[in-house]
């Protein structure tokens, strides 16, 4: 008898201790998942931190990229005026040459400054003289305009060209500069053995193919300006040729 009531005391405390457990569980509030899992810092990099891990290939690398940007700036100012031209210019002309009144054509081919005008009054102040004559003052004039439109484009066209040479360079440089830190490090190889070289590979290979794109399509684009300027010189100045030989015929 006495051992069935420490049996029945034993079950009862046992119960009792177990229904605590289990309410504590339920009350005790859950733990936020910041505590439980450790906070993550992302790092990030700036475009001059970029630039900086590139090394010192970067360098001329943005040397090129300044001098690219300040003659395309320039030639666009330059090929914007040359390109301004009245539609009704060479029907002015005309006018003023049938009608006898060369010195308002002079004047009016002095007042432009596109490259078209200055061919045309090279042409006009050559008037008297035989018509060979007149063509290759104009032929001249054509060459010393063409010589102002295409003025540094052959800049354009070089950065085009060596700005990602540099880019290759700064490749390579990288490459040593990992093998060589792996040479330093021994069996010890971590991610972070070879982390600035890569950076280096990547970051001045990507600078010089985009310096060099710039300059290579603003070079091109340019060029297309410049095609049309010519080909309104050539034509201005047939034209001019044609009114000329008009009262002969």
């Amino acid at each position: 008898m006495l051992s069935f009531n420490l049996l029945q005391i034993t079950a009862t405390t046992a119960a009792a201790v177990t229904d605590t457990l289990n309410k504590s569980a339920v009350q005790t509030p859950a733990l936020p998942a910041s505590v439980i899992e450790p906070v993550k810092v992302e790092d990030s990099l700036s475009l001059f931190d970029l630039i900086v891990k590139g090394g010192y290939i970067m360098i001329p690398i943005g040397i090129l990229l300044f001098i690219a940007i300040y003659v395309l700036i320039e030639r666009v100012i330059a090929l914007s005026k040359a390109s301004r031209t009245d539609k009704n210019f060479m029907n002015t002309i005309k006018d003023f040459i049938v009608n006898g009144n060369m010195n308002a054509a002079l004047t009016l081919c002095k007042g432009s400054t596109s490259p078209q005008a200055a061919v045309v009054g090279k042409g006009l102040s050559r008037i008297g003289k035989p018509v060979s004559e007149i063509k290759l003052a104009m032929e001249d004039a054509g060459r010393a305009e063409l010589y102002k439109v295409e003025k540094n484009m052959i800049v354009l066209n070089i950065i085009g060209r060596i700005a990602p040479m540099f880019g290759f360079v700064g490749t390579i440089v990288g490459v040593v500069k990992i093998f060589y830190d792996i040479s330093l490090a021994g069996g010890d190889i971590k991610i972070d053995t070879i982390s600035a070289g890569l950076y280096e590979k990547m970051i001045t290979s990507a600078g010089g193919l985009i310096v060099g794109i710039i300059a290579f399509a603003s070079y091109h684009i340019l060029n297309i300006v410049i095609e049309k300027i010519i080909h309104r010189m050539e034509s201005s100045a047939a034209e001019l040729l044609d009114i000329l030989n008009e009262p002969s015929k």
